[in-house]
């Protein structure tokens, strides 16, 4: 029996339309020529015949290539699918997972401001400002979305699964202003965030919200995928989004996706206008830039609620509710300006100027063609990511850290109070334990997270390594008001190794005493205690390996580097400047381009790489890759879409 994905019907439909447009393209131009070809312009009975013959014959053969493209591509793989033996989920594992899902989200939901307790709300009536609210992001482009196949939760939905009761005359402004999400995926990325303008929120909205509720929650989304950059300048040549107005711009010049749009501004500036106890909802992946938060003493609470899955939105209205306390940490560090973050000027992808000779027009997955060129970005900040570089650079008088964070790495805050305290550190010869003793000093249950980070010893100029480096993390049980938890830690000390890649070529952990530490993100340290490595261990061999690796690791792209400057935090960071600086030139060298090869296989609907999957070193320089993936000789895959260049 077939079984037939309206889904799959609707792609194979859209996959078919650019064989029809040649079809119809090819029969318009046998129609011209028939009536172009007569009597008066050509007399001759004989050749007026013979041409129309062949013009119809050229359309027949073209209709028949084209239908036999058709049904040995797109209809082939859509019987293929029909025809294919189906396993489908029971019903049993659908309602498991969904509760899973669900349970999941209230781990993750991080509460990042709460001022004058406005959260949990004290009425079960809000108003929802914001167009997200009623289109929000489940999940990511690529293999990160959702399947329609299943009801999802929407935001909405999980605020009155929650018992809230939200403004229905709001919602419907937004709906009626827009119904869908732009289109999103790897081939197609319309960075347009449909946001209601200002004016268009008449006295009666307004007016009917503020007797519906003294609170309200806003909401702003931002959507991210695998192989779709975000965009850091939002008026780029190529980056397509439409303005929510014909009489102003959503972004001027160097502004990026993550930072407000006009009309999201003028949304805030009109709530916080008319409501003093507002909640901003932050629902995405990435970390949006809140500089803004200081203009508005209105905004007393901030909850990022990352994409939610299916089920995920009701775990946001239990939060608001209180019936969840949020226990979720930053996974990433939050900047004032994103401008200020040491991979700014590498971020992308760029272009390489004088590569004509290897672009090459192939065919789309979707239809058409594309011409591909190598492309490249340098990894530059070396192991200085995120977190890692933001502590250390304030370690090393770099930065002014509450200048530049707004909120560290690991951070959230509860609806109640916990107390850590560090038990004593044992030392079993390879191994450091110890007891953390979590405290519940507030009035309400709540969960808390236990982060152990480690600081080692330094020498100026020697191995490249970071003030703080999370090494465990562990969450406690629902404690109840002044009831306690004991949380066991304990890492390797080869956990706390580094990479010397000049001298050893190899892991290696040196003596000295490295500062352990519990802590409740990572710049606020609330306990810490010594541990001393009596003497320097390099992990070189095959009886002494790092973190159990089968062989040594070491060295194996020393020539990868090209021309890039690696940051280094020798001398205070003296070489940031010219280690952050975008890429000096766009050539790429004779030397790289006599060993650039080409390797890719077609097939009717993709192209893939004939080369063999091998695990990359990070921090190297790469040429991302597209349709087809295209390589340097000896090469490495970082993933499916791009490869490392020597």
């Amino acid at each position: 029996m077939l079984q037939i994905n309206m889904a799959d019907v609707i792609n194979v439909l859209k996959s078919l339309v650019p064989y029809l447009v040649v079809v119809g393209v090819i029969l318009v131009l046998a129609i011209v020529i028939s009536v172009a070809v007569n009597k008066k312009s050509v007399q001759n009975t004989a050749v007026r015949k013979l041409v129309r013959s062949e013009t119809w014959l050229v359309v027949l053969v073209a209709m028949v290539v084209a239908v036999s493209m058709m049904l040995t591509g797109p209809v082939q793989t859509l019987l293929n699918n029909a025809t294919a033996q189906k396993h489908e989920l029971s019903q049993g594992t659908v309602d498991h997972a969904n509760k899973l899902a669900a349970k999941v989200q209230t781990e993750a939901v991080t509460m990042l401001q709460n001022d004058s307790d406005n959260l949990p709300l004290k009425s079960k009536k809000v108003n929802v400002f914001g167009w997200a609210s009623t289109n929000p992001i489940y999940g990511g482009s690529g293999s990160g979305s959702i399947s329609a196949q299943y009801p999802k939760v929407s935001m909405l939905q999980g605020m009155k699964n929650a018992g809230i009761q939200t403004n229905t005359q709001l919602s419907k402004l937004y709906t009626n202003y827009r119904k869908t999400r732009p289109e999103f995926n790897i081939f197609k990325a319309d960075w347009t965030l449909p946001e209601v303008p200002a004016n268009q929120y008449s006295s009666d909205v307004i007016s009917g919200a503020k007797k519906f509720s003294d609170q309200a929650v806003v909401v702003i989304s931002r959507m991210s995928g695998e192989g779709v950059d975000l965009p850091t300048d939002m008026k780029k040549p190529g980056t397509i989004y439409q303005d929510n107005s014909k009489s102003y711009q959503d972004f001027q010049s160097g502004q990026s996706y993550l930072q407000l749009s006009k009309t999201e501004q003028d949304m805030l500036d009109m709530v916080t206008k008319n409501f003093q106890n507002v909640t901003l909802v932050y629902n995405g992946a990435n970390t949006l830039q809140f500089d803004f938060l200081s203009k508005y003493p209105q905004i007393k609470s901030v909850l990022w609620c990352p994409p939610a899955g299916q089920t995920g939105f009701t775990a946001l209205g239990q939060v608001l509710s209180g019936e969840v306390n949020p226990s979720g940490r930053t996974s990433d560090t939050f900047l004032k300006d994103l401008k200020k973050a040491n991979n700014y000027n590498n971020f992308g992808d760029f272009k390489y100027s004088n590569v004509d000779e290897f672009a090459q027009t192939v065919p789309s997955p979707m239809g058409g063609t594309s011409t591909v060129k190598p492309t490249f970005v340098n990894y530059s900040e070396g192991i200085y990511l995120g977190y890692k570089f933001y502590e250390t650079a304030a370690k090393e008088g770099l930065i002014n850290y509450n200048d530049v964070v707004q909120y560290p790495f690991g951070y959230g805050l509860s609806y109640t109070k916990f107390k850590q305290s560090m038990g004593p550190i044992s030392d079993s010869g390879d191994k450091v334990s110890f007891d953390v003793t979590v405290k519940n000093t507030g009035n309400k249950a709540g969960k808390d997270v236990v982060e152990t980070y480690y600081n080692p010893p330094y020498t100026n100029g020697g191995i490249e390594k970071a003030s703080a480096n999370l090494v465990a993390l562990e969450k406690t049980k629902l404690i109840k008001p002044h009831e306690s938890q004991k949380v066991r830690i304990s890492f390797k000390k080869s956990d706390m190794a580094s990479y010397d890649s000049k001298g050893a070529k190899a892991y290696v952990l040196e003596k000295g005493d490295y500062d352990v530490s519990i802590n409740a993100d990572s710049h606020t340290v609330l306990d810490h205690a010594p541990v001393n490595i009596a003497s320097t261990v390099a992990y070189n061999s095959k009886n002494n390996t790092h973190s159990g690796d089968k062989t040594p690791a070491t060295n194996r792209f020393d020539d990868t580097a090209g021309d890039v400057t690696y940051l280094s935090r020798a001398n205070h960071f003296a070489n940031y400047s010219q280690a952050t600086a975008a890429p000096a030139s766009l050539e790429m060298s004779n030397k790289v381009k006599s060993e650039f090869v080409r390797s890719t296989t077609a097939t009717t609907s993709r192209l893939i790489t004939t080369m063999p999957m091998t695990r990359c070193r990070p921090r190297v320089r790469r040429t991302t890759c597209a349709w087809p993936i295209c390589v340097a000789s000896p090469m490495t895959i970082r993933s499916g879409t791009s490869c490392s260049m020597r």
